[in-house]
């Protein structure tokens, strides 16, 4: 194993549960986010999810080179909740487009990135699931507004379409690598998205979110 293999960078505190690893094909440490999930680095990691109908956005501020990626399934909760935003990067509110926009811009906020120096990225929204023909268009509708809300420009983006995205950010440069999944027929990434959806039906009865089957 090589030196730098050994050096794995401390993760950032309220992460440590975020699946870490070296990537040995792009040489270097590398973080795994999935659905409801985000992270961020200071170390300059690489950050890599698979997105079907969800959003990730990418942000990072252009002078420090620290950054992270979100990844959402539903555009927002407007229920009252007695969370704070960005008070705890466990919360399984961060399935929702609003929190987990919000918390990942206070969590770079909080490690000395400037709203003038972000830069955006967005990726996915792919229509993906047959019978949840608009949840896509909806992420992607709701993070451009929440974007233009915000004061923030997006600056690149991979949107839509019917296909599943592998998304690979590199905070530090603000480089992202993208490999559209063109197969009309990705059994992981549909069941893992059914699952899921599933799985927020059983949990949060109250949403204002309506799902179709």
């Amino acid at each position: 194993m090589l030196e730098h293999e050994l050096q794995q960078p401390e993760a950032e505190k309220g992460f440590e549960h975020v699946n870490r690893y070296f990537d040995k094909k792009h040489q270097v440490w590398s973080s795994k986010i999935l659905p409801g999930e985000f992270y961020v680095t200071t170390h300059g990691e690489m950050i890599g999810t698979v997105l079907g109908s969800c959003i990730s956005a990418c942000v990072r501020d252009v002078k420090l080179g620290i950054g992270g990626m979100n990844h959402f399934m539903l555009p927002a909760q407007t229920e009252h909740s007695t969370e704070q935003w960005g008070s705890d990067a466990n919360t399984s509110a961060t399935r929702y487009g609003n929190w987990a926009m919000e918390y990942l811009l206070n969590t770079l906020y909080k490690l000395g990135a400037k709203k003038q120096n972000l830069e955006v990225k967005l990726f996915g929204g792919g229509q993906v699931l047959a019978n949840l023909t608009d949840i896509g268009q909806r992420n992607i509708l709701f993070a451009y507004d929440f974007l233009r809300k915000e004061g923030l420009e997006v600056v690149a983006a991979d949107v839509g379409d019917i296909y599943s995205r592998k998304v690979l950010y590199f905070p530090d440069t603000g480089s992202v690598k993208v490999r559209r999944i063109t197969s009309t027929r990705n059994e992981t990434i549909i069941n893992r998205e059914k699952g899921y959806m599933d799985s927020i039906r059983e949990q949060d009865s109250s949403s204002d979110i309506e799902l179709f089957d």
